[in-house]
Order: structure tokens, then sequence, then C-alpha cells
């Protein structure tokens, strides 16, 4: 999964701790979002597209990677 929220953060200006303050989950669980070592739940995904008014799909990308080998 590509993971598009720490560029939609940077066009907010929101801090990583701002953001997670926004969604109610610790920096930490940000900091692992953007560097895409953490998938978020559905009810996360849903409240980070609700902070920056974008549709889920705008900040996360299905990548099949079974057929990109």
């Amino acid at each position: 999964m590509l993971c598009h929220v720490k560029k939609h953060r940077a066009a907010a200006d929101l801090t990583q701790q701002e953001l997670a303050d926004r969604v109610g989950v610790c920096r930490e669980t940000i900091v692992h979002l953007e560097a895409g070592r953490y998938n978020p739940s559905l009810r996360l995904a849903h409240d980070l597209a609700r902070v920056f008014g974008v549709p889920i799909e705008a900040l996360f990308e299905f990548v099949d990677e079974a057929k990109s080998t």
C-alpha cells in the first residue's frame, strides 16, 4: 500500500503531533504510517481523510504486489 499522508500533512502545514492529536492517536502511529510500516484501521483512515477533506483513496493506494513482480 502506498501512503500519501505525509504529502497531505505537509500541504496542510501540520506537524505529526498535530495530526496525531486531531485523529486521536500517538505521534509514533503517524511516524510509522508515513514510513509505510503500519496499515491503518478503517476508522483511522476515515478520520485522516476527514481531517484533510479528501477521500480515503487519495491517502492510501493499494498496490497488488503479486501483479508487480
